[in-house]
């Protein structure tokens, strides 16, 4: 970086490579490493030697599952980059990689296009107003569309592109290089010294129509944001290459227009260009609005010489340097030794090290500043999600949040003396992963571990076996089903105790509503000072919430409910905030006993990508599993199902659909919201767990 710092953070570009599961997303990382010198070794996912797929379950697997961060140099530019999963098991590190990144590449194949997983990140992105970069990939497969690729990502997500390139073929339709659309020339790599040298070549007349037509939808595109090229355009004159690159980059940083580039990263083709657009057009951490304090007008830009903040998103545990926690810092800087202020918790801590991460390999550092991606380690524990910063002027920065996990399984170790030994090992992987929960059954004292899929929970159980030496038990994958109220209902609750001295009085009275999905819960108080004082009503709340855990169908948690306090009394001596909550609960219980209340599941959502010659079975096969197709689609040799199915019918369903189609067909499924389930299931699924068909605990 340079010695100016102003300068230094004008140039660093904190990016995120997001795709679909097989896109080629860590193929083109790694081409990225090679290209700027940051690794000396081309690695590749079939072969399982990429340097940031390090784990061993990656390289065996061949897919990412954790999020790993890197830095490397392109024309005096820092780039931090982040490589993230396209598994939608692992979406939790995607959600947590977009909230401190400035920016994104994301990698669509140009045979499969905008798959639902491609779509599901990208909306991630569009949450956290994350400017992008759109790279189609694998245009040396012959079955590819790079036009067609551009058409859909308008279509399906909704956005302006601006095609920065075309793909050139010979008459066998093997890939020959990439057309620069501005200049006008033809890019051709080297593959002897495997795409590290490249030359420009005049390009064919063949296609100079096709060129011609594209250019002018680009700079038109662009002139929107430069007046220069507007000028330009409107007087037929040659577009100035600089206020092309600058109007490209306003519009990219304002989130208006996407630039496309394109190329096959396996080939080794394309990939400099894309490093060209990653500093030309996205923003470095200068460009990006300040952030903002929780609950307060403090703000904090990307400069070295006001206070200090980070926050922390992701905890890994290291073998060697014990427990990393990754932070961005967005203003400030701090050095190794130094203290400073856990606002999320409260509590001060020394930063101890600080270490620059390549997958997991790690360089100390003897200060980090404003706009760089490190991990450290620090005196006392940091979570995910916590704020650090100066005591002098502290700042709470917004949490990251992650989706409830929709999967849970049993697991004991197998014999009692693994048990503690157990515990440990789930509790480092807990602090890790945010969307992975560990909870003790209080009726059976089972340990049960949640997660959003069986990849997951799969991946995880295996870590504790590779990485803490813990072969456990585990039971059967099951769905995280929950519960919520179908009709409003008024109840009352009261808690009266007299004991001799000091009695205890709370009495409430509460309107319990179903809320829309995904509202959670909401609690409101429409009584006055004088029927119950406010010092209770924070009780009141806590006693609901801790209650709505363990609903009355088949004690799942209850969701998308409302409660309003309506009424109630208290005694000027014997009301206490403990009598409020044990009134609050009664009166929940009361609820349970009286009111309607509906069994929800979680729907999956996405595609089966399969050969037409079996798309018959595959669609009876998905109606049998109560599958709702929503839309078919023909592309090249493969039907698309798009397709709406609960997540119960979806365990084992990769080996059967690998029976039908003898290995052909792939699918891509994520969660997209809970529904109620129909009656016949409900009560097979009450009857399970132990309840009656009218909620009430069997014995």
């Amino acid at each position: 970086m340079s010695t100016d710092v102003s300068v230094g953070i004008k140039r660093v570009r904190n990016i995120g490579i997001m795709a679909h599961i097989d896109a080629g997303k860590t193929t083109t990382t790694e081409r990225i490493l090679y290209y700027t010198g940051r690794t000396h070794k081309m690695g590749e996912v079939h072969e399982g030697d990429t340097e940031m797929d390090w784990m061993p379950q990656e390289r065996e697997r061949g897919i990412t599952i954790t999020a790993a961060a890197t830095t490397c140099s392109w024309r005096d530019h820092w780039i931090n980059i982040i490589d993230t999963p396209g598994h939608v098991d692992f979406t939790a590190e995607v959600e947590r990689s977009l909230r401190v990144l400035d920016g994104g590449i994301v990698i669509f194949s140009g045979v499969e296009m905008v798959e639902s997983q491609s779509e599901a990140v990208w909306r991630q992105a569009d949450r956290y107003r994350i400017p992008r970069l759109a790279f189609v990939n694998k245009l040396d497969r012959v079955e590819s569309s790079y036009t067609q690729t551009l058409a859909m990502i308008e279509d399906r997500l909704g956005v302006i592109v601006v095609p920065l390139q075309l793909p050139y073929r010979d008459e066998n339709r093997r890939l020959v290089g990439m057309i620069d659309l501005l200049a006008r020339r033809l890019i051709v790599w080297d593959p002897k010294s495997k795409g590290e040298r490249y030359e420009y070549l005049s390009v064919p007349e063949m296609i100079w129509e096709e060129l011609e037509r594209y250019r002018e939808m680009a700079v038109e595109r662009v002139a929107e944001y430069d007046d220069r090229v507007m000028e330009a355009y409107i007087a037929g004159a040659e577009i100035d290459a600089a206020a092309f690159h600058e109007g490209l980059r306003r519009g990219c940083i304002h989130h208006s227009v996407v630039p496309v580039l394109g190329g096959s990263a396996f080939q080794n083709q394309g990939v400099q260009p894309l490093l060209d657009a990653v500093v030309r057009y996205l923003p470095s951490p200068v460009d990006i609005p300040p952030v903002r304090g929780v609950g307060s007008d403090e703000e904090r830009t990307a400069e070295v010489d006001q206070p200090f903040s980070a926050l922390a998103f992701k905890i890994v545990t290291d073998r060697y340097a014990g427990r990393l926690v990754f932070i961005r810092v967005y203003s400030g800087k701090v050095k190794a030794g130094d203290h400073l202020f856990n606002a999320s918790t409260g509590k001060g801590l020394r930063l101890m090290k600080i270490f620059r991460m390549h997958a997991n390999q790690r360089t100390p550092l003897d200060e980090t500043q404003a706009g760089e991606i490190v991990a450290v380690v620090g005196s006392r524990e940091i979570s995910t999600g916590d704020t650090l910063c100066d005591k002098s002027s502290p700042i709470l920065l917004e949490k990251i949040k992650f989706p409830e996990p929709v999967v849970f399984i049993a697991i004991e170790p197998r014999t009692e003396a693994e048990q503690g030994v157990l515990s440990e090992g789930l509790a480092k992987l807990a602090q890790e992963d945010p969307t992975f929960r560990v909870d003790v059954n209080k009726t059976t004292n089972q340990t049960i571990i949640s997660g959003m899929g069986e990849l997951h929970l799969e991946v995880l159980v295996r870590r504790l076996r590779e990485e803490y030496g813990i072969s456990a038990l585990v039971g059967q994958p099951q769905v995280a089903y929950r519960e919520t109220l179908s009709e409003p209902i008024d109840v009352e609750g009261k808690f009266v105790k007299q004991t001799g001295g000091r009695g205890q009085y709370g009495h409430v009275i509460v309107r319990f509503e179903p809320l829309p999905r995904g509202s959670g819960f909401q609690f409101t108080d429409t009584v006055k000072r004088d029927e119950i004082p406010r010092e209770y009503r924070a009780a009141i709340e806590k006693g609901l919430k801790e209650t709505l855990t363990n609903g009355p169908l088949a004690g799942y948690p209850l969701v998308d409910i409302g409660a309003t306090l309506i009424g109630g009394s208290f005694h000027p001596v014997d009301s206490s905030k403990l009598a409020f909550r044990a009134a609050a609960v009664t009166a929940l219980h009361k609820a349970y006993r009286r009111g309607s209340f509906d069994l929800l599941e979680p729907i999956m959502e996405g595609e089966v990508i399969t050969p037409g010659e079996y798309l018959g079975e595959v669609m009876e096969d998905l109606a049998r599993r109560r599958g709702e197709i929503r839309e078919l689609q023909s592309r090249e040799t493969v039907q698309i199902v798009f397709v709406a199915i609960p997540l119960a019918e979806t365990f084992g369903y990769a080996t059967r659909l690998r029976s039908l189609t003898q290995g052909r067909a792939t699918y891509t499924l994520r969660v997209a919201r809970y529904d109620v389930v129909p009656e016949g299931f409900r009560k097979e699924i009450i009857r399970s767990r132990g309840y009656s068909s009218y909620g009430e605990r069997e014995d």
